[in-house]
């Protein structure tokens, strides 16, 4: 192994993994058997028809979750509970109220070694990265839905995790302001370099961002699937290669 192949962090597999719910007393499966391998610094999508146990996957890894058996390594070892090398953005932003937006994505940092000042100087770099540098001192009540979710993103980065976990953070914006922010969200990953993995019901969402989709069958004993999204980037939505792949993914859910 070279040493580049040795330092590289933020590598995510998942081994058998398999996580069943009781609804009335009756198990429910929701994930059965899943194995993948998540590179170092590379964007993976996972869609799915509701109640293909998208969430649930995200939840195992991001260790809020344990899976009924397999497991989940991240950079060689298992996780057992949440962990400082993953960070997680929600639907929602959950952003504190009575802070401000400086103070939402510093919130925290202090307790992880770092002075006050340390903390605020992290938190306005990634302010600054989300495009919210003049709203440092607005309040959560002032903010739009997209600027919210710009703040949880900064606060999610402000931590400096190995591995980004979002589930549906776009979920509930306009067309228009989903679209600026799948713009974002594909800056900040080649400029951050983390390891991405995102939960989306948006397939033109998923081929924008994602390096690999991870489809999650719905039918009992159905096997996942994995395709890979090999366009250049930026990406063009009206990309003859874009839209083939939208045609393939409406195909595979029977939308077509």
């Amino acid at each position: 192994m070279s040493i580049a192949e040795d330092t590289r962090r933020g590598e995510v597999t998942i081994r058998h993994l398999s996580k069943s719910y009781k609804l009335n007393g009756t198990p429910l499966q929701v994930l059965r058997d899943v194995n993948l391998h998540v590179r170092s610094g590379e964007s993976l999508a996972i869609v799915g028809a509701s109640g293909s146990g998208k969430t649930t996957l995200l939840r195992v890894l991001a260790g809020l979750e344990d899976s009924d058996t397999g497991e989940v390594l991240v950079d060689g070892k298992a996780v057992r509970g949440v962990g400082a090398e993953r960070a997680v953005i929600f639907q929602e932003p959950r952003l504190l109220p009575w802070l401000t937006v400086l103070d939402n994505v510093s919130f925290g940092l202090e307790t992880r070694g770092l002075s006050r000042e340390q903390a605020r100087g992290r938190a306005r770099h990634y302010v600054k990265l989300v495009g919210l540098q003049q709203f440092e001192a607005a309040y959560p009540r002032q903010l739009s839905g997209g600027m919210a979710q710009r703040v949880g993103i900064a606060r999610a980065l402000a931590v400096q995790p190995e591995i980004l976990l979002l589930d549906e953070p776009l979920g509930a914006l306009d067309a228009m302001t989903k679209i600026g922010m799948q713009q974002e969200l594909a800056r900040i990953w080649r400029d951050e370099d983390v390891t991405t993995i995102l939960v989306t019901h948006d397939l033109e969402e998923a081929i924008y961002l994602a390096d690999r989709i991870l489809i999650l069958p719905r039918e009992k004993g159905g096997e996942p699937r994995l395709i890979e999204i090999d366009l250049p980037r930026p990406r063009d939505r009206s990309a003859p290669e874009f839209v083939r792949h939208r045609e393939e993914l409406l195909n595979l859910f029977g939308l077509h």
